[in-house]
């Protein structure tokens, strides 16, 4: 009776692993397809989603480097712009001095013009008061001194200065 039991043991035994593999065959070989179809489907997406994430990468790191370029540019704009503008101040400063300069030496030389003319001016009218004032005087002298003897004394010099007679 062990003896019956261990075979009929055995047997179902091997009737288990004879049908499993059966199973295990059968879904292999049908399964096989579909499970390959799926994933050589998902295989094909996950490389399209590979290459795109690649070109997005590469268009990504191309718009850095382009925009770390224009970045550079700039920056080179704007040091430029700085040192011309910095120049630019320093020449318009520069100018503005000697402008500057220029007005105070003219506004001096004018000055000392004006002071020269008013000088003149003012020595010529006290030359002109003094002039008239002498001749006042001399005329007051003449007057009060000139008689009649000494008026033709005077003319008969200088007639004789003159070189004639009378």
């Amino acid at each position: 009776m062990i003896k019956l039991k261990k075979h009929w043991i055995l047997n179902l035994a091997e009737t288990n692993l004879v049908n499993l593999t059966i199973l295990i065959s059968l879904i292999v070989y049908f399964g096989k397809q579909f499970l390959t179809t799926t994933l050589q489907s998902r295989q094909q997406r996950v490389i399209t989603a590979l290459q795109e994430a690649e070109d997005k990468l590469q268009k990504a790191s191309a718009r850095l480097s382009e925009s770390e370029k224009q970045l550079a540019q700039t920056q080179l704009v704007i040091e430029q712009v700085t040192e011309e503008a910095s120049k630019t101040a320093q020449k318009v400063k520069d100018l503005i001095m000697i402008q500057g300069k220029l007005e105070v030496e003219r506004l001096t030389k004018s000055s000392q013009d004006n002071i020269k003319n008013a000088e003149f001016q003012i020595r010529k009218k006290i030359q002109q008061q003094i002039s008239t004032l002498a001749i006042e005087r001399v005329t007051l002298d003449l007057k009060n001194k000139m008689t009649d003897s000494i008026q033709s004394q005077i003319i008969d010099d200088n007639i004789a200065k003159l070189g004639g007679s009378l």
